[in-house]
């Protein structure tokens, strides 16, 4: 299991599944009032604000959730202006993380990512102490349903992508960050339309983890992503299937 995190967490109880899907709710609702406030309601003039209500239907946010959160990124309801803030940091094991985030209050959110580092094995570094482990991409996802990977490969190549990364649940579509939304639309045309197009940080390399760290790495992700604050993280870590069968049983 490679460290790349975006809202991802293993379940238990259906009490914790509703937990997540509506923390999850608040945190893509969060992205489209900012996307909606930075580049206006036209998704097709908007390409972060498309980015973000594809990755919104690929959750099953529901329609009425999506129009009230553009609606307050245009001011028509009442709702906090939220700003972007990014976090850099190393976890057990001398893991490098990123964590992005958008708050309405940079001193709280702050507060909450450097205890959750503390809490966990961790701390915080300064800005850029860990990005250059990290390449800037663009990153666009479907399941692993649909499409074959011979045909998602095909279509990602004529779209002008860089890399393909199947599996069994998911593609991803690696591409320059420039070329982001115009290897999404044209994939849009060929596949139909993505569960998530953005921009993402992927690690160079990756750093191999013990069951040891791993563990409390993993509780330091819980905690980072249970943050209403925190939008994604990206991590360069390495886990072994089998520790990681172990410490999910």
């Amino acid at each position: 299991m490679a460290g790349h995190s975006q809202f991802k967490n293993i379940m238990y109880r259906k009490g914790a599944q509703d937990k997540k899907r509506a923390k999850l709710f608040s945190k893509l609702g969060r992205e489209l009032t900012v996307a909606a406030k930075i580049g206006g309601p036209d998704v097709d003039a908007n390409p972060r604000l498309r980015s973000a209500v594809a990755a919104a239907r690929g959750a099953n946010m529901p329609k009425d959730n999506i129009e009230r959160a553009i609606k307050k990124g245009l001011g028509d309801t009442e709702g906090a202006d939220f700003e972007e803030v990014r976090y850099e940091g190393y976890g057990p094991g001398g893991v490098a993380l990123i964590v992005e985030g958008l708050t309405d209050n940079r001193n709280r959110t702050a507060s909450e990512i450097r205890s959750a580092f503390s809490k966990h094995g961790g701390n915080l570094a300064e800005a850029g102490a860990v990005s250059f482990m990290f390449e800037r991409t663009g990153e666009i996802r479907y399941a692993g349903k649909a499409a074959d990977a011979d045909m998602i490969f095909e279509a990602a190549l004529e779209a002008g992508a860089d890399d393909v990364i199947s599996s069994e649940e998911t593609h991803e579509i690696v591409c320059e960050p420039d070329n982001l939304h115009a290897v999404a639309g044209k994939l849009e045309q060929a596949v139909g339309e993505p569960q998530s197009a953005q921009l993402v940080w992927r690690p160079q390399s990756t750093v191999p983890v013990d069951e040891s760290a791993a563990s409390t790495l993993l509780k330091l992700l819980e905690a980072l992503e249970d943050s209403d604050d925190v939008q994604s993280i990206s991590a360069n870590y390495e886990i072994a299937d089998e520790v990681m069968e172990r410490l999910t049983v």
